[in-house]
């Protein structure tokens, strides 16, 4: 395995890292919430009264993200080296895990292990093992 130098950013995803951090702390600070996306998105498929147009805004705000760090730095270059039907797969997998878990990434590994939450932690080293398994398997065993 070699390191990409060229694309190595440490303080930058430093930065990121931080930045993510503090906005699911004063996420659960001012909202009392979990900054869970699958969650949040998930809340839009069953309303409660009132509890509608802070996830709507929560995703928006994810959405517009991009737009708005493109006004300060370039984008970097999007390459997808997998066919549609493998991102389709992915991603129902992915969405069949999330159910499972009761939550996703996010909410477990960024929101759940800060809050030293057991059942995060359990399902944080399934996402990490599953990922590391998957990519072993495709890479060196079907490639």
């Amino acid at each position: 395995m070699a390191v990409d130098w060229y694309h190595y950013t440490p303080l930058a995803s430093l930065l990121g890292g931080v930045l993510i951090g503090l906005a699911t702390a004063l996420f659960a600070l001012f909202n009392g919430r979990i900054a869970g996306i699958s969650g949040i998105v998930g809340g839009l498929f069953r309303p409660k009264t009132g509890d509608t147009a802070w996830r709507i805004a929560f995703i928006a705000g994810l959405l517009a993200a991009p737009w708005l760090f493109q006004s300060f730095a370039s984008l970097p270059e999007i390459r997808v080296d997998a066919s549609a039907r493998t991102l389709i797969v992915a991603g129902l997998l992915v969405g069949v895990g999330t159910r499972l878990g009761s939550g996703c990434t996010s909410g477990h590994g960024v929101c759940g292990l800060a809050r030293l939450s057991p059942r995060s932690l359990v399902a944080t080293v399934s996402f990490m093992l599953t990922g590391f398994v998957t990519v072993f398997v495709i890479r060196h065993l079907l490639a």
